[in-house]
């Protein structure tokens, strides 16, 4: 057999294989490794955070491919029956991919959960969005005011934001209450930014970046700073994937706890070590928002 036909048969064999790695890498951990060196502070209030190229190209290609064909009109959570309806606030279409819908996505959960030092099972299904022209999500908390939304997994403690696709204009993310780090400000250029974004800080759609940010603070009770909103956009088309991730977790079934429960593992331990009185918010909370820890502090 020449040469040249033994090299094409050993080209093969590596492409093969190389393919089998791709698939295999993204259902491991191997695939959640994290480069401090990419992420970049927005804000402090909120604590806010930009990682430029989380996301690749593929995985940003295979998420959109995914949701093409299942997407709706996009709802809000009501604050009193917790049922999602539409509203004039939010404009966009999206759908919902499930944690283990493929290596590929499952692969995207480890980097999150590496990137954040939270666990998986706290986080909701990935939901991924597209906004075409004019459309926006108006300034709003992802945080909840009510006591029938936080039952399950209790609080959104952090978003992470991923943009599939580069936006021509408009179409960023920005925050109205925020404070910038002093170092950033001025880094975008305002002709750069929409009317709406130079309204706070802003961040700007780039395709495969992500933006992580904290809506409570370090107490665990809601920041009123974390106020955000997805601007219009003006020229192109937007594709985001959204991971909302809960202070416990979102996976586990909830039950009536006789009226009476505690909602975290380690509520008992952290009662005793004075948690019930230092932070009432999250360990007690009130008659209309309860806390996650009532049974342990005796408020029950």
């Amino acid at each position: 057999m020449s040469k040249l036909i033994w090299f094409m048969l050993f080209l093969l064999v590596v492409l093969i294989s190389q393919t089998d790695k791709v698939e295999s890498s993204y259902a491991g951990s191997a695939s959640a490794i994290i480069n401090p060196s990419k992420v970049k502070q927005i804000s402090w209030n909120p604590r806010a955070f930009v990682y430029q190229g989380f996301l690749t190209d593929l995985e940003c290609d295979h998420l959109i491919s995914l949701a093409k064909s299942e997407l709706k009109r996009s709802a809000v959570a009501d604050n009193l029956s917790g049922d999602a309806q539409l509203s004039d606030a939010r404009t966009s279409s999206g759908m919902f991919i499930s944690k283990n819908k493929d290596p590929i996505v499952s692969g995207i959960e480890d980097k999150i959960s590496a990137w954040t030092f939270l666990p998986k099972e706290n986080g909701e299904d990935i939901q991924v969005l597209r906004y075409e022209h004019g459309q926006k999500y108006d300034a709003h908390y992802d945080y909840f005011t009510d006591k029938v939304n936080i039952v399950q997994g209790g609080h959104r403690y952090a978003t992470v934001l991923m943009y599939l696709t580069n936006v021509t204009k408009g179409g960023e993310t920005v925050f109205p209450n925020a404070e910038e780090p002093p170092r950033r400000r001025g880094s975008e250029k305002s002709s750069d930014l929409s009317e709406c974004a130079q309204k706070g800080v802003a961040v700007k759609p780039r395709r495969g970046d992500a933006l992580l940010f904290f809506s409570l603070d370090t107490h665990a009770t809601p920041d009123t700073n974390s106020l955000h909103g997805g601007c219009p956009v003006i020229e192109g088309e937007k594709w985001s994937a959204t991971k909302w991730i809960h202070v416990d977790s979102f996976d586990k079934k909830v039950g009536d706890g006789g009226g009476c429960s505690d909602q975290h593992d380690s509520c008992e331990r952290w009662a005793t070590l004075g948690e019930c009185t230092n932070n009432p918010v999250y360990m007690v909370g009130s008659s209309d928002l309860p806390g996650y820890c009532r049974k342990s502090c005796n408020a029950c």
